[in-house]
């Protein structure tokens, strides 16, 4: 190979690892079709502790349950003063109902279930599709 050929070899190769890197950061991310909304009421007397720590709790699911494509949350919001029949809210998102099943049979999902359920009074689940 004569050195002009080697000089093109080398910067076709420099512009395909380039191209690769930026695809790589710019390539989209999962996109959600699928979510689910999780309220919670904690019992009286519950302490704030307890709380904090099922909220982080639950945050830490993410990280751990590769199908859930987004999460947050928060303590529950209503005008005027009024009450709320539930204390925090969790918001995930997921691409399908199947996504969905995985995370509910996961075994960080059940222990997590296991580990905080006895501060609960009440739990609501809905679930539901992401219009475009």
């Amino acid at each position: 190979m004569n050195r002009k050929s080697i000089g093109y070899a080398l910067v076709t190769g420099f512009f395909l690892a380039f191209a690769l890197i930026i695809y790589g950061a710019y390539s989209p991310a999962r996109k959600a079709q699928k979510q689910r909304i999780v309220c919670v009421k904690f019992k009286k007397g519950v302490e704030n502790q307890a709380v904090e720590q099922h909220m982080h709790g639950f945050a830490a699911l993410k990280h751990e349950i590769p199908q859930i494509v987004n999460y947050s949350s928060g303590r529950t919001i209503l005008p005027n003063g009024a009450v709320s029949d539930y204390d925090v809210m969790h918001y995930l998102t997921f691409q399908s109902e199947d996504d969905i099943l995985a995370y509910e049979k996961s075994e960080a999902y059940r222990q997590f279930i296991e580990r905080n359920k006895g501060i609960w009074e009440k739990t609501l689940v809905v679930n539901a599709d992401i219009r475009p």
